[in-house]
C-alpha cells in the first residue's frame, strides 16, 4: 500500500519554499545548492528530494506561487467593482504592500526567471501577461483616450518600472515601509512629484474625515 501525505505535507512544502527563496534571493539561483536548502530547512537532503525533485522545481513553484498571488489580488480587486482611479489605486497598493510581504519572491521572480526551462518559463509569462493587462485595462478606464492612442500599456510598464525594483533601495530596517511607499507610489502616478504627501500630510487628512 502506497503511503499516504503527512497532515503537515502542504505547510511543510511552504517553509521549505520559503526558505529556498530567502537563499536564491541572496546568493542567486546559480550559486545555491541544494544541499544549502535543505541546510536551511533543518532537513536531511533526502527529505528535502521527498518534496522537491530538483533544484529547478523549487524555482518554478517559487515563480509560480507568487504570480498565483499577485494574480489572485488582481482578481479581488476586480470583484470590488471599484470605479476607474479607485481601482487602478487599489492595484498598485495592492502590489507594493505584497512585494513588501514577499521580497525574496519577487527578486527571485525578476532575477531568476531565465533559468526556467522554455516550457515553464512561457507558461509563467503568460500569467504575467494577464496581471500586466489587467493593470492597463484599469489605466485605460481612468483615461480612455491613451487607449485610442495605444499609450496604456507602456504607460503601465513605467508603473512597473517604479515599483517592481523597490527591493533594491527600500531597506526592511530603513525608515520606510512598503506599507509607507505604496500610496506614495500611486500618488506619483496619477499626479507626478506635486502629488505626493508626506505621513504628516495623511495623518491631517484622516484627522479632517474624522
Amino acid at each position: 500500500m502506497a503511503r499516504g501525505r503527512a497532515a503537515d505535507f502542504e505547510s511543510t512544502r511552504e517553509e521549505m519554499l520559503a526558505a529556498a527563496a530567502q537563499l536564491f534571493a541572496r546568493n542567486g539561483y546559480p550559486g545555491t545548492s541544494m544541499n544549502e536548502v535543505a541546510v536551511a530547512c533543518q532537513v536531511s537532503k533526502p527529505s528535502l528530494y521527498h518534496y522537491f525533485k530538483d533544484k529547478h522545481e523549487l524555482l518554478v513553484q517559487i515563480c509560480e506561487g507568487h504570480l498565483q498571488t499577485l494574480s489572485s489580488l488582481v482578481d479581488d480587486v476586480l470583484a470590488q467593482d471599484l470605479a476607474p482611479e479607485p481601482r487602478l489605486r487599489a492595484l498598485i497598493q495592492g502590489f507594493v504592500r505584497e512585494y513588501g510581504e514577499s521580497q525574496y519572491q519577487h527578486r527571485v521572480l525578476t532575477e531568476d526567471v531565465k533559468f526556467l526551462n522554455d516550457e515553464d518559463r512561457t507558461r509563467l509569462r503568460q500569467v504575467e501577461r494577464r496581471v500586466v493587462a489587467a493593470f492597463a485595462d484599469a489605466v485605460a478606464a481612468v483615461r480612455p483616450e491613451l487607449a485610442g492612442a495605444r499609450l496604456e500599456k507602456p504607460l503601465t510598464m513605467l508603473l512597473f518600472g517604479m515599483i517592481n525594483w523597490t527591493f533594491t533601495w527600500l531597506r526592511p530596517d530603513g525608515e520606510l515601509s512598503y506599507e509607507d511607499v505604496a500610496p506614495m507610489v500611486a500618488d506619483l502616478f496619477f499626479g507626478g512629484l506635486g502629488a505626493v504627501r508626506t505621513s504628516s500630510d495623511n495623518a491631517l487628512l484622516q484627522e479632517t474625515a474624522q
